[in-house]
């Protein structure tokens, strides 16, 4: 049998088998259709969190602290040897610093007002790239600054920065075992619905086994099954997703406006999404109906 006439003959026997048991496919096909839902969504709240993450992270400044006994060359030392490492540096004179806490006041700062002496420090406030926005590596550098002989303090926010990247890992932590559960959960219902199919064709499958038949030829049109139901459960998955973001997506991100912050834009990737769905929920599709089938030629 050549692979055209091959490939019909699987079509056309994985197409009868889902028209004559559409409730058990339908059950294999919706629960794929949850799981491929919920991944979606979770994929979303981790591109969010990405999204968080990196704002936040833009928004981190180092400030360094400068003794106002060193000499104006030692001072600007330290802001020329940050630059040179590619950061932003905005030099704050004692003046400067008073008028801006005098502004965050309001009110309250009448009795800063009049000091005949400047009672802050001159200070730098420093942008660092990216590359070095980890907490280990603010934690060195601010190691490194306060060595200087020039400087009295640095602060960065250390406890915030700490705990945004701990709780980074653990809600990614929580995603990955998540998804480990759903893959896993999906894979044993699928299985089991499917072999119900398998099951109630058992005659079938006896027959061609008898002809001659080899396992890969009774499996084919039984995985092409499964692929079919991966690929209308992530029809199905797709369609919900769109539905939830039209819907109530709007009005999650009223209630969480607080959280976006500026620079941070939206992902317009959907058919990309699309993609990897309809390839998650083929794979999915494909191995339940392998181990059902497995399982049931091996008995």
């Amino acid at each position: 049998m050549g692979a055209v006439a091959k490939a019909q003959t699987f079509w056309r026997s994985a197409v009868e088998g889902i028209r004559h048991q559409p409730f058990v496919h339908a059950v294999s096909t919706v629960t794929l259709a949850i799981a491929l839902f919920t991944l979606g969504l979770a994929r979303s709240a981790a591109h969010e969190l990405d999204r968080l993450v990196g704002s936040l992270g833009g928004e981190v400044r180092v400030t360094v602290y400068l003794d106002p006994r060193a000499s104006p060359e030692a001072r600007a030392a330290v802001a020329a040897t940050l630059r040179e490492r590619s950061m932003a540096v905005d030099e704050v004179t004692p003046r400067a610093a008073l008028e801006r806490l005098v502004r965050e006041l309001g009110p309250a700062a009448e009795s800063l007002r009049g000091l005949s002496e400047e009672p802050l420090p001159p200070s730098l406030e420093v942008r660092v790239p990216e590359r070095m926005r980890a907490p280990d590596s603010l934690r060195a550098l601010a190691a490194e600054l306060r060595g200087t002989p020039a400087v009295t303090g640095v602060d960065y926010g250390e406890q915030a920065v700490e705990r945004l990247a701990a709780l980074a890992r653990a809600v990614r932590w929580a995603g990955w075992v998540a998804f480990v559960v759903l893959v896993g959960a999906t894979l044993i219902i699928v299985s089991a619905t499917l072999q119900l199919a398998i099951y109630a064709r058992r005659e079938e499958v006896e027959i061609q086994k008898l002809v001659g038949a080899t396992d890969r030829f009774v499996q084919a049109p039984f995985l092409l099954e499964g692929a079919l139901q991966g690929l209308a459960g992530a029809a199905l998955a797709i369609t919900g997703l769109l539905v939830f973001r039209q819907t109530l997506s709007p009005q999650l991100a009223t209630l969480l406006s607080f959280l976006r912050l500026p620079g941070v834009t939206a992902d317009a990737r959907p058919w990309m999404e699309a993609l990897e769905l309809g390839l998650a929920g083929a794979a999915l599709g494909l191995s339940g109906s392998y181990l059902a089938v497995h399982r049931f030629l091996r008995a």
